[in-house]
Parts: C-alpha cells; structure tokens; sequence
C-alpha cells in the first residue's frame, strides 16, 4: 500500500514541527511547501529530518517545495501559512493580509490535491477557514479548523497543573470561537470521571477558565516575538491522525455548523467526529442557558470578522 502523502503549507515554527511528528508517527509523506523566497528554509528543515530517521527508524521521505504542483495529490493538507501579528498591528491588518495569502492557497490545493482533507491552522482561524472553504469549493467534511483541540489541550493542561493529577486522566471540552470569546465548558469537565468542580474551586476554576481563553496571549508575552508552536502542532496532528487512521475521535474543532447549536453558515468549534469520511458528525448536547449567553457571545465575534472577510 502507497504511504499517505501529507502536504504542510507554510514551513514556519509550526511546520516544522508538524514535519517532525508526522514523521515520528509515520503517518505519510511530507512536502513542506512554502514561497519560493523561503525555499532554501523548507529544503533544509526538510533535509535536517531527513538525516534524524535514522536514529529511531522513521520510514518517510520529507521534500520542501516552493512549486504549487509539489502539493499533487495529497490526502492531507496542513494550512499554517499567514503572518504573524506584529506590535502595532491590528487584527483586521493582519487579516486583509492574510485572506490574500490563503486565497491563493485555496486556489492551488483545489487545482492540485481537490480530495484532501484540510485542516487549517492560520490565524485569524475563524475567518481563515471559513475563507478557504468559499474558495475552494470543498464540501463540509473535508475542511476543518484546528481551535478546540489546542484550546482543550490548554485547559487539560491547566487542571492536570491544578490538582497535579496525570493529564491523561483530564477530560473537558473548549466549544466557540478561537479568541477572548472562547466557552470552556466546565462542568463537564472531568479528572478520572469525577467531576472537576468537586476537586478545585469555584473561584479557583474561574481563574483556570481565564488563563485558558488568553493562554495564546500568555506565551505571545513571554516569547516577545511569536506564538506558540509546540501545542499548536501536536492539536492538528491529532485531527490529521483521526482521519488517515479513521479513529473516530471525538475532538473540539471548527467545523461547518448547519443548525446545531443554533448556528448556521459558520465555522465555530463543536464536539466533531473526525474518521475517514473526514468530519463525519457534529455532536449536539443541551447547553445552559448561561452556556447559550456564552457560545452567542462568541458566535457575534466570529460574525464580525467573517464579515470582514467580505466571501
């Protein structure tokens, strides 16, 4: 059977390690494609895994590309590419910029691998993906954005650091947009099937909840130039996995909602069944009302920048 073959737009800090991951789990080939003025970048990252497969026997072949047709036929695309926000500049700035860049994008990947499965990390997320799906063209269940996962593996982090039980054993869930607005769903949070909210503190939790919505700002800060790479990686790899594997995975991404949850026509986290068929099913559950305040809260946010997106 032909390995999968995986293509990685954008070559940055976050490429890189989606490289690296992809070829410690053997999960397909990777091009790491990114403008011709970076090529010499993706080359030699690419070359430099290549020369670690050997210590611990990773069979795939990386390349770095700067050819648009270096993505022909990939099953999987991993959209990082985009610019960082810079000091002074604002968010609508940083998304004229890059809708232009993944404009371009969506127009390659439907010329030259039109059966991926995309998953697209570029901020602002929300917007981007959603801008990417009307490009493209792409039906529902083969786009997705990586938000959840990373905002969910944050406030795992979070309490696993809080009672100093084993993250593995941490179950929760982030719904809504990837930003400020963000609806960390608490009380279904778990630590070994007990509930989070007989092991912390009310007040202690809304501290927790907190650090998880600005837990992107907080490294911004402390790196003083940049964002976080390591986590971000690791979430889309996870989304990748599930459906070259088709695991099934119940994970928090930014799918197309049709109605659930009240929401029609944008790209908003949701509990998201990802398998083979690429996103298989958004999994509805009751919300409370101040749960509801929240995710329309969030929802307007999402609103507001789509419309800036002018698609």
């Amino acid at each position: 059977m032909a390995r999968k073959k995986i293509a990685l737009i954008g070559g940055g800090q976050i490429g890189g390690n989606l490289a690296l991951l992809i070829a410690q789990k053997e999960l397909g080939d990777v091009v790491i494609y990114d403008i011709p003025q970076a090529e010499g970048m993706t080359k030699g990252k690419a070359l430099d895994l290549m020369q670690l497969r050997p210590h611990d026997g990773y069979d795939v072949n990386l390349e770095g590309a700067s050819d648009p047709a270096s993505l022909k036929d990939a099953d999987v695309v991993i959209i990082t590419a985009g610019i960082p926000r810079k000091p002074g500049m604002s968010r609508d700035d940083l998304l004229e910029i890059n809708i232009k860049i993944i404009t371009d994008v969506a127009n390659n990947v439907k010329k030259y691998a039109p059966n991926a499965f995309v998953i697209v990390v570029s901020n602002p997320l929300d917007a981007i993906v959603y801008s990417f799906y009307k490009v493209s063209g792409f039906s529902k269940n083969k786009v997705v954005g990586m938000a959840g996962a990373l905002d969910s593996a944050r406030f795992r982090t979070f309490i696993a650091m809080e009672t100093g039980f084993s993250v593995q054993d941490v179950s929760c869930m982030v719904l809504g947009g990837h930003g400020d607005t963000m609806v960390p769903i608490t009380r279904l949070a778990t630590v070994g099937g007990v509930p989070v909210t007989s092991l912390i503190s009310e007040e202690r939790i809304a501290e927790i909840e907190q650090r998880t919505r600005v837990a992107g700002g907080e490294i911004v800060k402390l790196f003083g130039n940049g964002s976080a790479y390591y986590a971000p990686a690791a979430s889309a790899i996870e989304m990748a996995e599930a459906y070259l594997r088709d695991k099934k995975r119940v994970i928090p991404c930014a799918s197309l909602c049709e109605g659930e949850f009240g929401i029609d026509g944008y790209f908003i986290g949701v509990p998201t069944v990802i398998g083979a068929g690429g996103v298989e099913k958004i999994l509805e559950f009751d919300l409370l009302d101040s749960e509801k305040a929240e995710l329309t809260q969030t929802m307007e946010a999402v609103k507001k920048t789509v419309a800036e997106t002018k698609l």
